[in-house]
């Protein structure tokens, strides 16, 4: 499980100014210190009541609009409160610490304050989990191809898988190329049991709960689509220079009925088969949310 401790940045009025943890005013900068500090004691106890750890993430607002004149104090004064934020340390079978940069946001166009190169330092010098995010990037950059680069420095990422429409991160997760690619990587890297993949989207003009679930069994079907892949047959072509039955082999899988082994899957599991699932969300909206103001 996890938690951001990022939700009330944005109509607070100690982030009017735009900045938190890298703010120059100490009473901002404090408040956002003992805020992160409550939020890292309740993941602490979440995991502790679940039995599995909690990741709490840390990801801020702070920039500018318009290009800055010192990029240097503010990264240094984060720097400084990250410290402090992570001060106490948690047991690591109850809490995890994740950080978070973001390329730019509304209204710090031109300069945040928590860049990736940033918190990449960050999370290498204090042994922290990397938080990825793929709708925190340019839109021509991939999340896929930084997973093998950075985790050869850290012990474990977490993801923020999300779907990036212009200047919006947090589309509904679909099963597209972009989260095929990711998936692979996971798997191509035997990296499972050291990722940590959470779904980070929110749209309000569908129905929240089959929001989620879209979401959820695309990522889902992504992985499986990549455990199906004869990876090794693939290295051995790679490795060998056939870069021509490499190349046929990855688009021949592209139309392989993987359909067959989700249904099995779901099947085995109790849960709906194809698009089933949605008439029981129709019934849950029909029952229980419409009764709700």
């Amino acid at each position: 499980m996890g938690m951001d401790f990022n939700g009330t940045f944005f109509s607070h009025p100690k982030a009017a100014g735009g900045f938190t943890l890298a703010s120059r005013d100490e009473g901002v900068r404090r408040f956002w210190v003992r805020h992160g500090i409550a939020c890292r004691k309740i993941g602490k106890a979440f995991g502790r009541a679940l039995g599995s750890p909690c990741v709490t993430n840390v990801w801020i607002p702070d920039g500018y609009k318009d290009v800055p004149a010192d990029r240097k104090t503010p990264r240094e004064i984060l720097r400084k409160s990250l410290d402090e934020v992570f001060a106490e340390k948690l047991d690591p079978q109850h809490n995890l610490d994740a950080v978070e940069g973001k390329l730019f946001g509304i209204g710090s166009e031109s300069y945040v304050v928590g860049s990736h190169e940033f918190y990449l330092g960050y999370a290498i010098a204090n042994k922290k989990l990397l938080t990825l995010d793929s709708g925190h990037f340019h839109p021509t950059e991939s999340v896929a191809d930084k997973i093998s680069a950075v985790m050869l420095y850290l012990d474990e990422i977490l993801l923020h898988v999300s779907r990036g429409v212009r200047w919006d991160s947090d589309h509904v997760v679909i099963l597209s190329d972009e989260l095929r690619a990711i998936a692979e990587e996971i798997v191509r890297g035997g990296y499972l049991g050291r990722i940590h993949v959470g779904l980070d989207y929110f749209d309000a003009s569908i129905n929240r709960v089959a929001a989620w679930v879209v979401g959820a069994r695309c990522m889902i079907k992504a992985l499986l689509i990549a455990l199906l892949e004869p990876t090794a047959r693939l290295r051995e072509l790679e490795a060998a220079g056939d870069l021509t039955s490499r190349l046929a082999l990855l688009e021949e899988l592209k139309t392989l009925p993987f359909g067959a082994v989700w249904d099995y899957y779901c099947a085995t599991q109790n849960v709906p088969v194809g698009a089933a699932w949605l008439d029981a969300v129709k019934s849950y909206e029909r029952k229980i949310l419409s009764q709700r103001q």
